[in-house]
């Protein structure tokens, strides 16, 4: 991988940047001020490159924009004088494959970046046939994984490519599965976190209290949106499964090929962890 430029996919806005900064130098750049007084929370997957080019192929996008062209002239102005450079504006989630990301960070309104831990592949998706009706064990079946013997309604922040909140009685594999599967609202690709339970301020208490209850009440019930719009400035991280407990939690990144985990290094770094934002 070519170390002298980077080439930055943003979630959630999904643009695509070339820089000669690094990631934690761009994650500065772009930052709008401390964390105490803006808002400003981001992923960035620092994407594989090879001798300065794009060391993967962009999904079709049915020949709207060329995005192997215009990323390799940004790569092109970052190698020779600019800082930064925008390859694609706007939707690099669908077009950038999964297997293209080298590395994941989380960062903070202010700038500090918190680096994933490699990424986990956690199930090949090969059976694709879905329907609405299937309830969440033949959902669990269809993907080759045993069901649990008892479902508790769980929090999932969907990250891209939209941002809502939403209650399931599926695992965080299962979800992964249906909802790039599943007609009607499937996505090309998805990335979402799942969420110690809270009502948090993003809607009324009723809500969330409601949408346990239904999932409690109708266990074959798959979900139940509970908030749309953005959220990820709203839920700090440590609110995210995973960031501290031992839990298996992280980031989640699905397609119709399969769902990959990035966990939470094994030890915060304090000082990140005490940054507001």
């Amino acid at each position: 991988m070519d170390t002298s430029v980077s080439l930055i996919l943003n979630i959630p806005h999904g643009s695509v940047t070339a820089t000669s900064l690094g990631v934690a130098g761009y994650a500065l750049h772009r930052s709008p001020g401390s964390g105490k007084h803006f808002r400003g929370k981001t992923i960035m997957i620092d994407l594989a490159l090879n001798d300065g080019r794009p060391a993967f192929e962009f999904d079709d996008e049915g020949g709207w924009r060329d995005a192997m062209g215009d990323t390799v002239a940004a790569l092109a102005a970052v190698s020779a004088t600019k800082k930064t450079k925008t390859a694609l504006s706007n939707s690099g989630f669908n077009a950038v494959p999964l297997t293209a990301y080298h590395s994941v960070y989380l960062v903070k309104t202010g700038g500090a970046v918190l680096p994933l831990a490699g990424a986990v592949r956690l199930r090949e998706f090969v059976n694709h046939a879905c329907h609405e009706e299937l309830t969440a064990d033949q959902v669990a079946n269809t993907i080759g994984s045993v069901p649990p013997a008892t479902r508790v309604p769980r929090l999932f922040m969907i990250l891209a490519p939209v941002q809502f909140l939403l209650m399931t009685n599926l695992t965080p594999e299962e979800y992964g599965w249906y909802s790039t599967h599943r007609p009607g609202k499937i996505f090309r690709r998805v990335m979402f976190t799942e969420l110690l339970e809270d009502t948090y301020d993003l809607a009324a208490a009723s809500r969330f209290k409601e949408a346990r209850e239904e999932l409690l009440a109708h266990p074959d019930k798959k979900t139940k949106s509970v908030v749309f719009g953005e959220c990820i400035n709203d839920i700090p991280f440590h609110r995210w499964i995973g960031y501290k407990g031992g839990v298996t939690g992280g980031l989640y990144a699905g397609s119709r090929k399969g769902i990959t985990l990035w966990p939470f290094p094994q030890a915060i770094p304090r000082d990140w962890d005490k940054l507001d934002g």
